[in-house]
């Protein structure tokens, strides 16, 4: 009889020192740009919720899987890309672990990466089965780090490891 566990999910928004230096320079070399924000809803990174209307929020650019690379010695090679995030534009609380169901409105692709940084799949999924499919995707020995992003623009929205 095979036993298989099923991992407990570690959330992780940027992390507060990376989000400091992403403040002062963006990982491809660039200032941030204030962001308008007069209606609010920009999808946050460094605290996994919507920015509410008038706070003060950034664009800048992160390579969330050369930062993982960077702290767990792997090497995606042409796996790595920087894109658009938004952020506030001085210390936020961050966010804790647990699945941020709410920050979640549309559909979402969960990308699988190995543990050299390579892509193993993408799945495609609802804020119905987003979890669960993250649940499923880390219970595979051979994913190590499971990015969530925006379907339709491609944009990173926070990554998942297990617990």
């Amino acid at each position: 009889m095979t036993t298989t566990t099923t991992p407990a999910l570690a959330v992780r928004p940027i992390d507060p020192a990376v989000l400091a230096a992403l403040r002062e320079r963006d990982d491809a070399g660039r200032p941030p740009v204030p962001a308008g924000n007069e209606d609010g809803g920009a999808p946050l990174r460094c605290c996994l919720t919507r920015a509410r209307p008038g706070e003060a929020i950034l664009l800048t650019g992160y390579a969330p899987l050369r930062r993982w690379a960077a702290e767990t010695g792997a090497d995606p090679g042409p796996y790595d890309e920087t894109g658009p995030v938004f952020v506030h534009a001085g210390p936020c609380p961050g966010a804790g672990e647990a699945w941020p169901a709410a920050f979640h409105g549309g559909e979402r692709v969960l990308r699988a990466y190995d543990r050299r940084g390579h892509i193993l799949r993408g799945v495609p999924v609802t804020p119905d089965t987003a979890e669960a499919a993250a649940t499923e995707l880390l219970a595979d020995p051979e994913v190590a780090v499971v990015h969530v992003r925006a379907l339709h623009f491609g944009c990173f929205l926070h990554e998942v490891r297990r617990a």
